[in-house]
């Protein structure tokens, strides 16, 4: 049996790009919930509060989305690494 190791390995690589994004994705999806979960429920409490609420709702929100972008970037540089085998 003849085997390609360049073939096994941009394999891998496309494959941990797809684990990756998606496991990266999945935390900040339900932190993102949580997280507007609690805005609605403390505007509900207390309406006055909406602007402070706001602002730290928009701050957690950044936050959590910071993980998401850095799962795009190891995907993005395993993808490329993937189609360098290639060459």
């Amino acid at each position: 049996m003849d085997a390609n190791f360049n073939t096994y390995a941009q394999a891998a690589a496309f494959i941990g790009a797809a684990i990756v994004m998606g496991v990266g994705s999945l935390g900040p999806a339900i932190g993102q919930g949580i997280i507007g979960k609690a805005a609605c429920d403390a505007v509900g409490r207390n309406p006055e509060s909406y602007t402070k609420v706001r602002m730290m709702l928009i701050i957690a929100m950044s936050m959590v989305e910071t993980s998401a972008i850095y799962a795009l970037i190891i995907a993005i540089l395993l993808w490329n690494a993937g189609t360098s085998f290639g060459v």
